[in-house]
């Protein structure tokens, strides 16, 4: 119940409750794990959590001081019912999550109730985990972490990317996971040069990049970690761009801190790498959140002026990317703190030769 607490002290002035429908936002605050329901806090009395007959009991086990009520076809009479016996006249609801045909459809089923769009709230208040919460997510760093160990003496010439990815999910899966927290990236040779180059079909040769970015959910909690090594001997080139990446990415993990802004976290690599000449090859953020969903607050980036907070997590991500030459990225999950981080990951992040 102290996640309900924490919502109504953030309750904007306009409105006297909020319904949750965003899953993350709504699992973070009532404990549900299922696909279907919403939450409704109001500034007093009971929290109530609303769905339908086939979460009814899982709910009931989950959302610990929710009452529960099974709603019907038409949930906006019940979200009606409910908003008025708790005395609310102004309801805010997540205005970067409902769609317009799902306003409607609440609004047309709300009598005497105004709906007032608010910002993002619950998703604020998530960027600053609990020590339950951080507990969980260096669980999933660990399986990622293992996971690593594990392709190294996996990977090698001749297997497509996809057959590595699908080998470090298996791997995490058999640790626990639920399933992997994104697409997972395998790019090998030319292709490590897109940021985003999610496992193809490609095999991997001899004396090749490989970045390989990915991660697990566990226990609801994501982890992200990204490690670039060379199947074979690396040449000059290879070992200058990563070398320059790692600089970058140990001057970032050095300077992050409680009360500097995403922007500030950015220019720590961003001007590394620009330095050496490769400014214009490095076009993403330095990082971004990481909780219940993969990408959450707090942004670092050259636009951000995200205050960084004690126990925020945050990506360390600086990246190289040479279109027909080949990339390299290297990324670790940290956790901010008064005078520092703490980095989350253990595997290595010298330039691997397998």
């Amino acid at each position: 119940m102290h996640r309900v607490e924490k919502v109504r002290q953030a309750m904007p002035q306009e409105v006297d409750g909020i319904l949750i429908f965003q899953p993350e936002n709504r699992r973070w605050v009532s404990g549900f794990t299922g696909t279907s329901g919403v939450a409704l806090i109001g500034r007093q009395g009971q929290p109530v959590f609303l769905t339908d007959f086939r979460y009814t009991q899982q709910a009931s086990n989950q959302c610990q001081g929710f009452e529960i009520v099974k709603h019907g076809k038409d949930i906006a009479v019940d979200i009606n019912a409910v908003a008025t016996n708790l005395g609310i006249k102004r309801l805010g609801f997540e205005k970067s999550f409902i769609t317009v045909a799902r306003h409607e459809k609440l609004a047309q089923g709300l009598e005497g109730i105004e709906l007032v769009g608010i910002d993002d709230t619950i998703v604020e208040l998530r960027a600053v985990k609990d020590e339950e919460e951080l507990k969980i997510m260096a669980e999933a760093v660990a399986i990622s972490d293992k996971a690593f160990a594990h392709i190294l003496d996996f990977i090698k010439p001749g297997l497509s990317e996809r057959r590595v990815a699908l080998e470090l999910e298996r791997y995490m899966q058999d640790l626990g996971a639920t399933g992997p927290s994104f697409d997972t990236i395998v790019a090998s040779g030319l292709r490590s040069a897109m940021p985003h180059g999610v496992a193809s079909d490609k095999i991997i040769q001899e004396n090749e990049l490989v970045t390989m970015d990915y991660g697990c959910v566990y226990q609801g909690y994501c982890s992200d970690m990204t490690r670039t090594v060379v199947v074979g001997k690396a040449d000059a080139k290879q070992k200058e761009i990563y070398n320059i990446v790692l600089e970058a990415h140990l001057a970032a993990e050095a300077g992050i801190k409680a009360g500097i802004t995403g922007k500030e976290a950015d220019a720590m690599a961003r001007d590394i790498i620009a330095a050496q000449g490769y400014g214009d090859n490095f076009g993403h953020g330095l990082g971004h959140g990481v909780g219940l969903a993969i990408h959450e607050l707090p942004r670092a980036s050259r636009e951000s002026d995200n205050v960084l907070q004690v126990n925020m997590v945050v990506t360390d991500e600086p990246g190289i990317y040479i279109p027909g030459w080949g990339g390299v990225r290297i990324e670790d999950m940290v956790v901010v703190k008064e005078d520092g981080c703490d980095v989350m990951p253990t595997a290595p992040k010298k330039l691997i030769e397998i």
